[in-house]
């Protein structure tokens, strides 16, 4: 009777331990304790890469900005140039152009005015690019039409009219590309840079074209 007794005493101290030690490790594993399982960290953190990745396709720089503050005026003054030809140009080649130019950049402007709403900046206003994004971009007004030369423009008619669009243009179009390159160097924002790509080569082609209708 007495040896039952003893058996069942060493029993309930065996069992008392054994919850001790269960404890314990459920404390180690939540981190109610001062010690945290190897495993712990490491789960706790597996999220932090994804969300950086995330946040990655949404950053922008000052580059980006001054990109598309300098592009968007850069833009208008293009479609106001394609906007002459149909009334005063005598070749076809040369409205269809401008059709053409004005149908790809239309919506280029819409784009990026958009970025600037998003990044709370400010859209630039007309034809001309805005100061900071001359200053940014280290030549905001790459290839843009002094107004002397937009009035001059204007009261050109037939074959005059021609010569001197495709000019103004291909120097337009030249500085377009020379933007678009210095965005694609120095800025941060994915879609951005794939705008500069796309005007990088649609461009290209358009002043291959125009200098080929000149006879060059």
């Amino acid at each position: 009777m007495t040896a039952h007794r003893s058996l069942g005493r060493t029993a309930g101290v065996v069992a008392t331990a054994a919850a001790a030690v269960l404890l314990a490790a459920c404390g180690s594993d939540d981190g109610s304790s001062g010690h945290h399982a190897p495993g712990h960290d490491k789960s706790s953190t597996s999220s932090t890469p994804s969300v950086s990745a995330s946040d990655s396709q949404g950053a922008h720089n000052a580059q980006d900005v001054a990109f598309a503050q300098g592009m968007i005026p850069h833009h208008r003054q293009a479609v106001v140039m394609a906007d002459l030809a149909p009334s005063r140009a005598k070749s076809q080649a040369v409205t269809d152009l401008a059709a053409t130019i004005k149908k790809a950049q239309d919506p280029e402007i819409t784009t990026m005015s958009g970025w600037l709403k998003t990044w709370g900046r400010n859209v630039p206003t007309g034809d001309m690019p805005s100061m900071s994004g001359m200053a940014h971009s280290g030549g905001g007004m790459d290839g843009m039409m002094p107004e002397a030369d937009m009035t001059k423009l204007e009261k050109l008619s037939g074959p005059a009219f021609d010569t001197a669009f495709l000019q103004m243009m291909i120097g337009h179009h030249q500085g377009a590309v020379d933007m678009a390159k210095t965005e694609q160097s120095k800025g941060a924002y994915g879609p951005a840079e794939t705008l500069a790509k796309s005007i990088i080569m649609s461009q290209s082609a358009e002043i291959a074209r125009m200098n080929k209708m000149l006879g060059k």
